[in-house]
């Protein structure tokens, strides 16, 4: 189901890179975590960070790309569950609690195997029932993820934020007007967290430069595909966009969009007859990427979190 969302940009914050990077520089106080190591298949691991509450009932937070428990919106969540006495766990993909992982893949948009890692670590520690909430990329994993057929009994509903869902037209879009600006600090560090594990990289046969890089297909071509089975970017950006995977969702699942997000086109949004029955995408006008900040003139609010609240709550 395709529904007007209920979302009301604060009237002097319609512009889309507005809401985008406001709510990005607005940084709640950093949320009280403790943290864990989860051993992955192929040798290698990730951390999570657990939230203050404990209990059977979990969300499990996935971040965008190059994001961290340093991104407001994954503190503002974090920190609204552990108000609200919630089990939250923050999933950093690999390379992303600040220092480089082991091997030479790392982590992309349809990377599902290790988030299936994760849940099978939650659940030998106790967590009976999980909603998945994620970011952009994070939100194109659990879309991807929910889709595949293979879900696990344990997940109950997810929420997916903001999601790169045709990632060929995402890449282009970043390469034009001011969404450029967002693809150079992005890009930027991501050519830092490939120059930590450059010997690793460059024993594999990848570029030994990756600061000649400009563009996210420059950088998938040369790194996210060879180091992930992919024949190049077309190829990876063809496997891992979520939109092909909608129909096949069969758990409650809640899509929130922004119309105006700068970093894609209006051209991704799928139609009603993409997305399965269990599906509920929310469109608004306005909301930037990962933004939707309403309130009054001096009082904004952070719609996003008030939203996920709800719906986890009605199915968690």
């Amino acid at each position: 189901m395709i529904k007007k969302s209920t979302f009301k940009p604060i009237w002097y914050l319609k512009n889309p890179h507005a809401q985008t990077l406001l709510a990005n520089l607005i940084h709640p106080h950093c949320p009280q975590v403790s943290y864990d190591t989860v051993a992955l298949p192929d040798g290698d691991t990730l951390e999570i960070a657990r939230g203050t509450a404990t209990g059977p009932n979990t969300v499990l937070l996935l971040h965008g790309l190059e994001g961290s428990l340093r991104s407001a919106y994954a503190q503002r969540l974090i920190n609204t569950l552990n108000k609200q006495n919630i089990p939250v766990v923050f999933m950093f993909f690999r390379g992303c609690n600040g220092k480089p992982n082991n091997k030479i893949r790392s982590y992309h948009s349809g990377e599902t195997e290790d988030l299936k890692s994760v849940i099978n670590h939650l659940k030998k520690s106790g967590s009976e029932k999980i909603a998945l909430v994620g970011y952009s990329l994070g939100g194109n994993i659990t879309l991807k993820y929910m889709g595949e057929q293979q879900t696990d009994d344990a997940i109950i509903c997810a929420t997916a934020i903001s999601v790169p869902l045709v990632l060929s037209i995402c890449a282009e879009r970043m390469n034009r007007g001011f969404s450029r600006i967002y693809q150079y600090g992005l890009m930027r560090r991501l050519i830092k967290k490939v120059q930590q594990k450059q010997d690793l990289l460059s024993a594999a046969g990848m570029p030994d430069k990756p600061e000649s890089l400009k563009t996210f297909v420059e950088f998938d071509n040369s790194y996210t595909a060879p180091s992930h089975g992919f024949d190049d970017a077309q190829h990876y950006y063809q496997c891992c966009s979520s939109r092909q995977f909608l129909n096949g969702i069969k758990k409650p699942t809640l899509m929130i969009h922004s119309k105006d997000d700068p970093f894609m086109t209006e051209a991704v949004i799928p139609d009603e007859n993409e997305i399965s029955a269990k599906v509920t995408l929310e469109l608004s006008d306005n909301g930037g990427h990962v933004g939707f900040i309403s309130g009054k003139l001096m009082k904004p609010e952070f719609w996003l979190e008030k939203r996920i609240l709800d719906f986890i709550q009605i199915h968690l």
